[in-house]
């Protein structure tokens, strides 16, 4: 959810507004403090222009260990896993940037520096 919100460029505060919350409850939300129910998972991905598949792709071993009927059979074993480059604030900024370039032969070029800067 805090990915989808701040690659499209959202407070929490607006978020939450668009839901009839305050931003604190949304960073419950994302913080995993609060559980979000599935008719406000569906109006989170409805705001968020996104289907509710969206909020479960690739989700990891870790979170899937904690769902109820996860819980109550044995606990799998620990995954120890890469950080996720897609949720790193640097990246979503380059992203944000990035998607406000208007000309398409500027991103190009944009994007071929990127890429020869990043084979290095």
């Amino acid at each position: 959810m805090r990915v989808r919100r701040t690659l499209m460029g959202l407070t929490q505060e607006k978020l939450g507004e668009g839901l009839g919350l305050s931003f604190q409850q949304i960073q419950k939300y994302e913080r995993g403090t609060n559980r979000v129910s599935s008719s406000r998972l569906f109006d989170l991905g409805r705001i968020l222009g996104v289907p509710i598949a969206y909020f479960f792709d690739e989700m990891g071993a870790d979170v899937m260990a904690q769902s109820p009927g996860q819980m109550q059979r044995a606990k799998p074993a620990a995954i120890d896993l890469p950080a996720d480059p897609a949720t790193k604030r640097e990246t979503l900024e380059l992203v944000r940037v990035y998607c406000r370039i208007k000309d398409r032969s500027v991103r190009r070029r944009f994007t071929d520096v990127v890429r020869s800067i990043g084979s290095k």
